[in-house]
């Protein structure tokens, strides 16, 4: 998986220097259909910017990858869970249905 976050990492680095840029960051997040402004460019860097540079080097850009990966991961679970709950798969927790959980 290291390999294929390298590469998304390369994508991301216009200027292959080792770093990815609020400039490059906001190329790729517009690429994708987003409009951040510059300024939750800059947050979205800072959430991960250990050294405080004001880029992301790998290392860095990994353990935002690796917050992202757990976050889908809750979510997950909280759907898994939601369907123990939803017997009949309508979407609803009835009270009928919660009464047959507990």
């Amino acid at each position: 998986q290291v390999s294929e976050y390298k590469e998304t990492f390369s994508l991301f680095d216009k200027d292959g220097d080792g770093q990815i840029t609020t400039k490059e960051l906001g190329t790729v997040m517009r690429s994708l259909g987003q409009n951040p402004s510059e300024s939750e460019l800059q947050d979205m860097i800072n959430e991960v910017d250990a050294d405080n540079n004001g880029t992301i080097d790998f290392p860095e850009f990994l353990t935002m990858m690796a917050r992202k990966m757990k976050d889908t991961d809750s979510e997950e679970e909280i759907r898994e869970a939601f369907k123990v709950f939803d017997r009949d798969n309508n979407g609803f927790i009835s009270a009928a249905e919660l009464r047959h959980v507990m």
